[in-house]
């Protein structure tokens, strides 16, 4: 069924609204609607598209697919036919990131006076490019006929614009509040706006060359003749505006833009961001095929706020600030490329926290979930103003300070955002530890508030053995970890800037929660740890992926690692594509529940970087290889957000997860991590030294060069080469500036 005119979606009652809520909120989904894991996306900066294989966006349902601009969906209809029939796809590609081509052609074709086009003489390429400089989204369409006689053929094309807040889009809400404007047509461009409830006037202008010959509602219509090979163009822009002053979104001249001119600006910037990180190249063009991909979609999940960039979480429900996402793409690209690590703590730094707000989940110190700025937050109807329920960005904000400063060597941003760094290891102390038994643990107080506040914070995520769900407040295994981290890194910083006695405590609070969580988190009956302690300090006694972050802080005893590792590494966890979230043994598994047995690439590139810390390179290699294998079946090698958890003896291929983000940024980040874990690089800045600890490279791959590697001050180019033996060999090829390099080679029993 088609959307009612305007595109508004029809009022649903109070129970259904609650119940379409709760299907997202409870049941752990990030949207109800259908499937869009055959997307193709292009983003520049906050204005992204989704549009089926065909280019197109279905004119009816509740999909996902459509024009986005600050949390709303400006389009979410437009589709294009010949003869009053669809196109078929032959191939699409996103490459670039701003950009995609859809090579398209026509099936049988009876037109009204009884002539036949046979299938496959129309040639159609679309090329679709979106440019956030100027707010527009351009198509160009062209046509070619590939046979023998003249042809003549109508072409529609059909928009519809319905202005949905992104919670709207996902189900969390049912209704747009405002009024959609009726459209109309004025001098050959069609004029769809939006009076958001909220005060802001929203447009789409839709300008078509040349002109449409007719138009009817929200089609406009062509008729095309072409000699045999002749081709001719539509050019289409689609055109957003938003502004408090109804006036400035009315429809006026669009000088249309030279398309070459735009995509060389929008290439040119892609080259330069890549020009500025670290390179790994390869002999497998695998691992290049997929590197190169991660680094292009975290080029595409690049946003700003003022000066400060940052990764946007991802696409399409996620494309904003968010604490968590924003700190672990940052330290997952440390290696790569610091700036927009020191770019996301500024940031974050200045939407910290200042008082308690209960609607907010808002305390003093605490770092940011989740920053909106569609029409619901504007209103008031969600509390993302910024949104502060997350129980492990504050925590992960410190990490990153402090893996920043190892990097760079520089304690320029450690003092600079001094006041901050106290702020959040207070609120670890006080309004992070609400039992007061010395673990970070959360219970919302807002209405409507996230449930569960751990990065697996569907409400359904944080589970008993007897399939109920944990009761807060909840202290999750991995953030007890990052606080540990958290403390030892900032220890060194307060020793280095001349504070003995502050570093001293910093250092035994660690250590006593270190002692303190390897006696209350271990379950012995498990060989392992819980997923969480609950109230009461009952623990949450689960196999799950989590302690593969604990792993990777270092918290765990020395003497529990490796059960830890083993048991991650078992069947029931292990897929063969990953570390599945929760073991298939639990009540509560399903391979498709969002965060009760799929497998995310990010937590898996943690879990191998614990399992590297603890000497385990065989496992952390073997999930290496997994996630890195799982990508090459995913088109472009882009590992979306997460996948199923089903086994890969069974199936053979990782099964799509239907409303997973991608690009997402964690997911682009765990590659590029992956491979620092495997290369074994640990900077120390402060000292000039890199030390590269028991360098692994999987059986197929036999060489890997890093260029311009940036550890401080200094770059060097490094080269690792496996050799018949297995054993690596690390080549230092070009060194500019003072460092110096030093290598720990596996043992065998390493």
């Amino acid at each position: 069924m088609r959307q009612p005119p305007g595109g508004r979606r029809p009022h649903l009652p109070p129970q259904e609204r609650h119940a379409r809520k709760q299907r997202v909120l409870a049941r752990g989904t990030p949207s109800i609607t259908r499937s869009i894991a055959d997307a193709v996306v292009v983003k520049d900066e906050d204005l992204f598209f989704l549009a089926k294989p065909d280019g197109t966006v279905p004119l009816g349902g509740e999909h996902g697919f459509g024009l986005y601009y600050h949390d709303c969906r400006y389009l979410h209809g437009y589709e294009l036919t010949l003869a009053d029939t669809y196109p078929e796809a032959l191939v699409s590609s996103e490459a670039r990131g701003f950009m995609a081509v859809f090579e398209l052609t026509n099936p049988d074709l009876r037109m009204v006076d009884g002539q036949l086009i046979p299938k496959e003489e129309i040639g159609i390429t679309w090329e679709r490019t979106v440019d956030s400089a100027g707010l527009a989204l351009h198509d160009v369409v062209t046509f070619q006929n590939f046979g023998l006689q003249p042809i003549e053929f109508p072409v529609s094309l059909t928009f519809q614009a319905g202005f949905e807040d992104i919670f709207a889009v996902r189900g969390l809400l049912a209704e747009t509040p405002g009024t959609p404007r009726p459209p109309r047509w004025t001098d050959s461009v069609l004029h769809l706006a939006y009076e958001g409830a909220d005060g802001l006037s929203r447009s789409l202008s839709i300008h078509c060359a040349p002109a449409p010959q007719t138009t009817d509602g929200t089609t406009a219509r062509f008729h095309l003749a072409l000699q045999p090979r002749e081709r001719t163009q539509l050019l289409v822009s689609l055109v957003l505006a938003e502004s408090a002053d109804p006036t400035e979104v009315e429809p006026r001249a669009h000088p249309r833009p030279v398309l070459k001119q735009v995509q060389a600006v929008l290439h040119r910037s892609s080259s330069q961001w890549r020009s500025g990180q670290t390179e790994v190249r390869s002999d497998s063009l695998l691992l290049n095929g997929i590197l190169d991909r991660s680094l292009g979609d975290l080029r595409v999940l690049r946003s700003a706020i003022g000066s400060y960039e940052f990764f946007a979480a991802g696409v399409p429900w996620f494309a904003t600030l968010f604490g968590r996402d924003s700190l672990i793409t940052a330290l997952q690209t440390l290696a790569y490329d610091p700036k927009i690590a020191e770019r996301t703590l500024r940031l974050l730094a200045q939407y910290q926290g200042q008082r308690v707000d209960d609607w907010r989940d808002e305390q003093p110190g605490k770092i940011l979930h989740e920053l909106r700025v569609g029409e619901m937050a504007r209103l008031g109807e969600i509390p993302h103003t910024p949104y502060y329920g997350t129980v492990d960005a504050t925590p992960l904000f410190l990490v990153l300070v402090g893996q920043h400063a190892a990097w760079t060597g520089d304690l320029r941003l450690f003092k600079d955002l001094r006041g901050n760094v106290e702020l959040a290891l207070e609120w670890m102390s006080k309004y992070g530890d609400p039992r007061g038994d010395g673990y970070i643990a959360y219970q919302s107080a807002s209405e409507k508030g996230l449930i569960n506040q751990g990065w697996k914070d569907s409400g359904d995520a944080i589970v008993n053995a007897d399939g109920s769900l944990a009761t807060p407040p909840i202290a999750l295994v991995e953030v007890q970890g990052y606080a540990y981290l958290a403390r030892l890194l900032l220890a060194d910083l307060y020793r280095r800037v001349g504070e003995p006695e502050r570093a001293d405590r910093l250092r035994g609070e660690a250590e006593a929660l270190r002692a303190r969580f390897n006696r209350d988190f271990w379950i012995e009956d498990l060989g392992f740890y819980a997923l969480a302690l609950q109230a009461g300090s009952q623990p949450a006694a689960v196999v799950s992926s989590n302690p593969g972050h604990a792993l990777w802080s270092g918290i765990v005893d020395p003497r529990k690692a490796r059960q830890t590792a083993e048991r991650l590494m078992a069947d029931d966890l292990f897929t063969g594509w990953g570390i599945r979230t929760l073991s298939e043994r639990e009540r509560r598994y399903s391979p498709i529940a969002y965060h009760l047995g799929t497998v995310w690439p990010h937590d898996n590139s943690l879990a191998a970087a614990g399992l590297r810390r603890y000497g385990f390179d065989d496992a952390a290699c073997r999930v290496a290889v997994a996630v890195i294998e799982a990508a090459m079946h995913f088109g472009g090698y882009r590992l979306p957000e997460l996948f199923a958890g089903l086994s890969r003896a069974d199936y053979g291929v990782p099964v799509r997860y239907p409303v997973a983000c991608h690009p997402q940024a964690w997911a682009a980040g765990a590659v590029p991590y992956l491979v620092e874990t495997l290369l074994g690089l640990v900077p120390e800045a402060f000292d000039h030294r890199l030390r590269i600890v028991r360098p692994l490279l999987p059986d197929f791959i036999h060489h890997i060069e890093v260029r311009r590697l940036r550890v401080g001050t200094a770059r060097v180019d490094l080269r690792f080469e496996r050799t018949s033996s297995g054993a690596v060999v690390v080549d230092v090829l070009e060194i500019e500036g003072h460092l110096d390099v030093v290598v720990q080679p596996r043992t065998s029993s390493a």
